[in-house]
């Protein structure tokens, strides 16, 4: 360590981005701003306050009620023993080994869906999957909590896998810039979600282009609940929440009804809109979908909504999507329907027109890069078929052997007996969090490693304490970043952690997967190892790299991946030649009806976009719960990371609840008024942020406070997701429902 122990200053990576960090001895002891960074965002400020916190894991613990009989009554209220690292180490892979050898792999659930880190080895998800396929193999889930729904309605529609093909191949800024004359927003494209990136953002460049548009005299028409989910300047459509499938009908009636429709392209380019125009039209069940219809439904006037289309159909139009619409009941629905409204103007597939998804979602959607894929640690095959919706985990743990459908599968839920999760926090982002904690209690054994006391790690059987990026070397690279890191160890590993691939290789050894775990390296050799592997494919590609060592000593470089001249545009293959070079889809086409999605027979999502009302939005309000409730990512942080540092603020949790004046005053709240936010499923705190920028009758509350303990009948922090219902958005997609919720808010009694 006497390379570390002494003052220093490097450069690092992270989700949301590099920063320069200095160091004293054993501790961090300042950051600051990444000078090629336009505009850095804060979040780095906490991290010394938060590496260092009184919350970390020091060593390894067990809980004493499953030490004494095993089993999970009490897991988050139970206080826990801490024991030698050997003999935790013990316990754990006994255990692990008893529950495989007793009920199968079939009964062990890999968690850490999460984020893609910026170290590209010490990354917790491929660390957990590879040790647990070295064993057997594992339940896993699809999908994420951010994009699930997403992530299985659209290749149906486009042939394409969303995050794999679409991001990638979607129009860059600067193709926007160049050539779109009208942007539509549906949830906005806000620079705040952009801070942060799977695998690190470097130029944090959305809103500096949002001001290039402005420049231009682009309209920019943001539409939803917030005017603050689009940068200032931005026209605003105060849109009712899960309403933007029948705003996009109507939108589409009009098209259709004006002569707009573009029906060359259609007849070329898709298959299904004759299925599809009889429901448009009210032909299927007597009610056109109208603006007239729509008005009320959105909040909308019926000339503003006609004005839209025919600006939409007379410019180029580029209609963007965010995550936030399929985080909903039926959120397959505004994702399919959106690119048929694209569709029907005939714009896709020319530069700054058609349809795109999650643009400011992460900042790495619209650069304009050649795609260098990164390096990835081999997790193996996975033995195990068995695969749930990543979203469904309460009703797998609460309903094993119950047959449940997904995506035009229909099967049990696996009977899991061991929980193993290394990265993540399912109590920051799954919904009814209440229910996810009696979900909790069911499996035998639950095993985390964690570098601080989550409501995770608190409601485990076993923690082991895991290093935090900064107590461990590593190499930061993203496809979606031109920019390539060393991340050198900047302190000791805080108490006793341990570095999750060390973790996992002690278990191995005494499971006897030692070698097929670690083929004989450690964690050096594995970092020259991948990175050798990534510059040989980097110099096919035509891309110099430097050698690691050199790498190294220069901490970082800016790779020479820009896209140069005429920028890719979404889909403008299919357009060229739809015969050589259809997509994906059974028809080879952009499917506007989907034969196999009509031949599942789901309700919740039949062959064609329609417009379903969720079981909770203002149309479907009570006076025991009034208000909709959005639950957008926080602006502090990425999720639930850094949480215990940025709660020691004063005044900083509760989390702050906007709502508008007219709702605050019907209820006697005033400014920073401490709040109950409450419906069935639970109850938290808040504190009122009164604003004209969201639209009267919704509320929103960020993500990302940690959940309270157990046996708080109130959540104390200001987590949405106690309020959150826990349900699919479809059979299709079986998504999270973060968005369709309703609650009421009182002025706080206690």
């Amino acid at each position: 360590m006497d390379d570390i122990s002494r003052r220093r200053i490097a450069v690092t990576s992270s989700h949301w981005g590099a920063f320069e960090v200095e160091t004293e001895g054993d501790r961090i002891t300042a950051t600051r701003p990444f000078a090629a960074d336009p505009n850095p965002p804060s979040i780095p400020a906490i991290i010394p306050a938060a590496v260092h916190h009184h919350t970390r894991v020091a060593r390894p613990a067990i809980r004493r009620g499953w030490l004494d009989h095993r089993g999970g009554g009490g897991r988050g209220s139970d206080d826990f023993v801490e024991l030698p690292w050997d003999e935790a180490l013990d316990i754990a892979a006994a255990e692990i080994a008893r529950i495989r050898d007793t009920h199968g792999n079939t009964s062990i659930f890999g968690g850490s869906y999460g984020w893609s880190s910026a170290g590209r080895f010490h990354h917790a998800q491929s660390q957990v999957h590879r040790f647990l396929n070295s064993i057997g193999g594992y339940v896993a889930s699809f999908g994420s909590y951010s994009t699930g729904c997403a992530q299985a309605i659209m290749p149906h529609v486009f042939g394409m896998n969303f995050l794999e093909q679409i991001y990638h191949a979607q129009d860059s800024w600067q193709t926007i810039a160049d050539h779109t004359e009208t942007l539509v927003m549906f949830g906005g494209i806000n620079p705040k979600n952009a801070q942060v990136s799977m695998g690190g953002i470097t130029e944090h460049g959305t809103a500096s282009w949002f001001d290039r548009f402005a420049e231009k005299g682009m309209r920019r028409i943001n539409i939803g609940p917030q005017r603050t989910d689009a940068p200032g300047g931005c026209e605003w459509m105060p849109l009712r929440p899960a309403t933007d499938t029948a705003l996009m009908l109507a939108l589409a009636h009009v098209l259709e009804t004006e002569g707009l429709t573009d029906h060359a392209f259609l007849d070329r380019y898709t298959t299904g809109f004759t299925r599809f125009r009889p429901y448009l039209m009210g032909e299927t069940d007597g009610q056109p979908k109208s603006p007239d219809w729509a008005a009320p439904i959105c909040g909308l006037d019926p000339e503003t909504i006609r004005a839209l289309a025919r600006r939409m159909a007379g410019t180029r139009t580029l209609i963007t999507v965010a995550w936030s619409l399929q985080r909903a009941e039926h959120g397959e629905q505004p994702y399919w329907m959106s690119a048929v409204l694209a569709a029907m103007l005939g714009q896709i597939g020319l530069p700054g027109g058609g349809v795109g998804y999650g643009y400011g979602a992460i900042g790495g959607v619209g650069k304009g890069l050649r795609r260098l894929r990164g390096m990835t640690l081999d997790q193996f095959a996975n033995p195990v078929r068995e695969v749930i919706p990543v979203a469904r985990i309460a009703d797998m743990l609460l309903n094993p052997g119950q047959d449940y459908d997904f995506n035009g599968k229909r099967g049990p839920y696996p009977d899991i007996r061991l929980i193993y999760w290394a990265g993540g926090n399912p109590f920051h982002h799954h919904q009814d969090l209440n229910r996810l904690h009696e979900a909790w209690q069911r499996p035998e054994t639950i095993i985390v490693n964690e570098p601080w006391w989550t409501p995770t790690a608190k409601r485990a059987d076993i923690v082991f304490p895991a290093t935090t990026p900064y107590e461990r070397e590593d190499i930061g690279r993203s496809d979606l970043d031109e920019y390539l890191y060393n991340m050198p160890q900047l302190i000791p590993p805080v108490g006793e952690a341990r570095d999750d691939y060390d973790i996992f290789a002690g278990l191995a050894a005494r499971i006897g997967a030692e070698e097929r775990f670690t083929e004989g390296r450690d964690s050096a050799t594995w970092l020259r190892e991948l990175y050798a592997g990534y510059r040989e494919r980097a110099a096919a590609q035509g891309v110099e790299v430097p050698d690691f060592e050199e790498l190294r000593a220069r901490n970082w470089v800016r790779l020479p991946v820009e896209q140069e001249g005429p920028q890719a545009t979404f889909l403008s293959r299919l357009r060229d030649d739809p015969e050589g070079a259809p997509l994906a889809t059974p028809s080879g086409r952009i499917e506007i009806f989907s034969e196999t999605i009509e031949g599942f027979g789901y309700d919740d999502c039949p062959g064609h976009p329609v417009w379903l009302p969720p079981s909770e939005w203002l149309g479907a309000a009570s006076n025991a719960a009034p208000l909709h409730l959005v639950s957008p990512q926080p602006g502090d942080k990425l999720h639930s990371q850094l949480e215990p540092a940025l709660a020691d603020v004063p005044g900083a949790r509760p989390v702050a609840l906007a709502i508008h004046p007219s709702d605050a005053a019907a209820r006697a709240i005033a400014e920073g008024a401490i709040v109950r936010v409450h419906n069935a499923r639970g109850a938290c705190l808040a504190r009122a942020a009164l604003t004209d920028d969201i639209t009267p009758g919704v509320v929103a509350l960020p993500t990302g406070a940690w959940y309270g303990d157990a046996g708080e009948n109130v959540d104390p922090h200001g987590n949405p997701n106690v309020l959150t219902p826990d349900i699919g958005t479809s059979k299709l997609g079986q998504g999270s429902s973060a968005h369709t919720a309703l609650v009421q808010v009182s002025l706080n009694e206690g």
